[in-house]
């Protein structure tokens, strides 16, 4: 039975190498190796000596090699049955330390990914771990966010206050439609161009158009309202009707869009409603009959004023048709009579209201007289017309004054003394003066 139980065991067991050696150094066998101990010790994870493994017909770890200090195996519960039959009885307790140490990878350096700021330890051998998530991509996208909050609250800012600064002119339906436009945070030049492109833009300041149609540059939204408002002080100082400058929607004055449109000055303006008032609306009663006679005759107070506003018409070309119409005046106050072309001409030859009172009343003074000389003289007829050339030194000035002095002569030779023609305002130098 003890050679039956010997066999069976396998009388040929394993040692374990560091036993064997320490067997040898105090002259001893080396102990078996309990196979069975060796697999509990593998199912419940510890470490197996060189023998162990090679009773369990594993391949033998590098002498002297150990594993990482404090290592501790796979936990939980094995599973399955071990099969194969164990050949012998593993005896002896494994003695001795593991040596060796484990071999640890050294950091050299740490990186920053610069687009995502995520930091990395950098070891001896090149491979990299991640210590630290970055925060770039979630920090833009917060900046990104903060920064379109910001444009928006400034630009709805602006927008308040582009509204409120545009309602004082009662312009404010200029700037609701680009409210988007601003809030969004549109530039400045943006927005100019887009609040001059918009039909309510265009409307109130629709002399810039006619402007530039007509070769003027455009003048600034600021320039344009100074403009009106300068307009609107010098008709309420002269006394104007209010419909002359009331403003109807957003402000808009048709007359004032004409006056901007052919660049007329608040100073030019003035100059034109004195002429009318203090020249003709004011004048003798005379001037306005001749400048009904010259320039129609159903024309009233309104419409001369009227002229004298419309900005298509010159300043000088307005002033021209007053002075002839005073020169008119001057003729009717003398008893006399002159067309509109001859008080043109007088006035293109620098004749004012004053020297044609006074040279009219000359011509009266001695025209009849003269008419009657060259009638009995059988002389060419002396007509007011000859007196004018003299009397305010038009063109046939010199053969005018002959005949006057021809006549003055006959007269004096027939009735000896002083002659009618040469008597009174005819002996006077011009405008007045012979």
């Amino acid at each position: 039975m003890a050679r039956i139980n010997e066999s069976f065991f396998n009388v040929n067991p394993i040692v374990d190498e560091q036993t064997k050696m320490q067997a040898m150094r105090a002259g001893q066998p080396a102990p078996a190796v309990d196979a069975r101990t060796a697999l509990a010790k593998l199912t419940s994870g510890q470490t197996l000596t060189p023998a162990e493994r090679e009773a369990l017909g594993m391949s033998p770890a590098p002498v002297g090699a150990t594993g990482p200090t404090g290592a501790t195996g796979p936990t939980g519960t094995p599973t399955g049955t071990p099969t194969g039959t164990l050949k012998g009885t593993p005896t002896g307790t494994p003695t001795g330390t593991p040596t060796g140490t484990p071999i640890r990878k050294k950091v050299v350096s740490t990186y920053v990914d610069p687009e995502t700021g995520d930091i990395y330890s950098v070891y001896d051998d090149g491979s990299q771990e991640l210590i630290t998530k970055g925060t770039k991509a979630r920090d833009a996208a917060f900046e990104e966010k903060r920064i379109a909050e910001e444009k928006r609250r400034q630009g709805q800012s602006a927008y308040d206050l582009l509204y409120s600064e545009f309602a004082q002119y009662g312009l404010q339906a200029l700037v609701e439609p680009l409210k988007r436009l601003i809030t969004s945070g549109a530039s400045p030049a943006e927005f100019t161009i887009e609040l001059r492109k918009s039909p309510a833009y265009q409307a109130r300041f629709a002399a810039n158009a006619d402007r530039i149609k007509k070769g003027l540059k455009a003048i600034s939204e600021a320039e344009y309202l100074e403009l009106e408002d300068q307009y609107q002080n010098v008709m309420r100082n002269y006394g104007l009707p209010e419909s002359y400058y009331t403003r109807g929607d957003m402000g808009v004055q048709a007359g004032f869009n004409q006056f901007i449109a052919n660049d007329v000055s608040a100073l030019e303006l003035e100059d034109r409603i004195a002429t009318a008032q203090k020249r003709v609306l004011n004048a003798n009663p005379e001037v306005l009959q001749a400048i009904k006679d010259f320039y129609g005759d159903s024309i009233t107070n309104g419409d001369i004023l009227a002229y004298t506003l419309n900005p298509t018409k010159g300043l000088e070309d307005i002033k021209r048709k007053v002075t002839a119409a005073e020169i008119g005046g001057a003729a009717i106050q003398s008893g006399l009579r002159t067309g509109m072309a001859r008080a043109e001409e007088l006035g293109a030859a620098g004749i004012t209201k004053q020297q044609a009172q006074q040279g009219f009343g000359t011509i009266a003074g001695g025209l009849e007289r003269g008419s009657q000389l060259a009638s009995i003289y059988g002389e060419n007829p002396y007509t007011q017309t000859t007196a004018e050339k003299e009397v305010f030194g038009l063109a046939g000035k010199t053969e005018a004054e002959k005949q006057r002095k021809k006549l003055t002569s006959l007269e004096t030779a027939t009735f000896g003394g002083q002659s009618g023609v040469t008597s009174g305002a005819l002996a006077r130098d011009r405008a007045g003066a012979y």
